[in-house]
C-alpha cells in the first residue's frame, strides 16, 4: 500500500457532517460539511458574521450542535472532556488569563488533562511545559507575568499552552488578528514548522485572505453559516467569489506561495 493509499484509508483528523448550531435560538451554522485530512492546514475564511468562530468552537466541543463531528474517527460526543483535551487544543482570539499569572504557570494549564482531580502537576508535567517553552524560545520569559509581554510574545505563550496539551489537532481562532505584520509572520511560520515537525493538523480562521492563502493547504469559504467554496487557495481566492461574497472590489495576483488579494478603489 502506498503512502497515498494509507492516507486515504486513515480516518480524517476532523469530519463534520450536516452540522447546525444555534446561539440564543438564532441559527448560526446551517448544515456545514467539512473534512480535514490528518497533517493538513485548513483555514476557514468568510465575511464578518459568517460563523467561522462558531464552527471552530463546535469542533472543539465548546458548543452544542446537531449533526455529526468526529475527531480522528471518534464521534466527538463519545469523547470525555479530559480525553478530548488530549486530542484537541484550541487557542481563542482573546484567551482569559488570570491576573498576575506567570508564563510558566499559564503553560502548565495545558497539562490539566493529565493531572488527577485534586492533584498537582508532576515533574513530568513541569518538564513537558519547559520543553515547549524552550522550543518556542520562551524559557527566558518563564517567570514574567503574562500581562507584561508584547502581543507577539503573548501569542506564542497561548500557543505554548496549547502545545503543552500534547494534542495533535490545533484549532486557532484568528491567531494573528492583533499582531503587526512581523509578528504575524513569526507566529505563522512557527505554527507551520511545528505542524511539520510534530505531525499536527491545524484548523484556523483568518480575515487576511492573502495570509490565509499563503499558509493553508486548503481554504473553506463560509458565508452566512454555509460552505460556498472549498479547495486549494487558487480555487477559492478568485475575483468572482470574493466580489460576490465579500461585496468587495479586489484584484487577485499570483504570488510565490499563493494568491495575493489586493483591494481596488471604486
Amino acid at each position: 500500500m502506498t503512502a497515498a493509499d494509507r492516507s486515504a484509508a486513515d480516518p480524517p483528523a476532523v469530519a463534520v457532517r450536516e452540522v447546525r448550531v444555534a446561539l440564543d435560538r438564532t441559527p448560526i451554522l446551517h448544515g456545514v460539511d467539512l473534512r480535514v485530512p490528518a497533517g493538513q492546514w485548513v483555514t476557514v475564511i468568510g465575511p464578518n458574521g459568517a460563523g467561522k468562530s462558531t464552527l471552530l468552537r463546535a469542533i472543539g466541543g465548546l458548543l452544542p450542535f446537531t449533526g455529526e463531528i468526529s475527531v480522528f474517527g471518534t464521534d466527538l460526543r463519545r469523547v470525555r472532556r479530559r480525553q478530548r483535551a488530549r486530542l484537541v487544543a484550541m487557542v481563542m482570539q482573546q484567551p482569559v488569563v488570570p491576573a498576575g499569572m506567570t508564563v510558566l504557570d499559564y503553560v502548565l494549564l495545558g497539562r490539566t488533562p493529565y493531572i488527577p482531580p485534586l492533584g498537582r502537576e508532576s515533574q513530568a508535567d513541569v518538564a513537558a511545559a519547559w520543553e515547549v517553552l524552550e522550543s518556542l524560545d520562551l524559557s527566558r520569559l518563564a517567570e514574567r507575568v503574562l500581562a507584561t509581554l508584547s502581543g507577539g510574545e503573548r501569542q506564542r505563550v497561548f500557543l505554548a499552552r496549547a502545545l503543552a496539551q500534547g494534542a495533535t489537532l490545533l484549532l486557532l481562532d484568528e491567531p494573528t488578528s492583533a499582531l503587526d505584520i512581523g509578528h504575524q509572520q513569526e507566529v505563522l511560520e512557527l505554527v507551520d514548522g511545528l505542524r511539520r515537525e510534530r505531525g499536527l493538523t491545524v484548523v484556523t480562521t483568518m480575515h487576511d485572505l492573502s495570509v490565509a492563502g499563503e499558509y493553508a493547504d486548503r481554504l473553506v469559504l463560509l458565508v452566512e453559516g454555509r460552505v460556498v467554496a472549498t479547495g486549494p487557495p487558487e480555487q477559492v481566492l478568485t475575483e468572482p467569489l470574493l466580489t460576490t461574497h465579500y461585496r468587495a472590489r479586489v484584484r487577485v495576483i499570483a504570488g510565490e506561495h499563493g494568491p495575493v488579494v489586493v483591494p481596488v478603489r471604486r
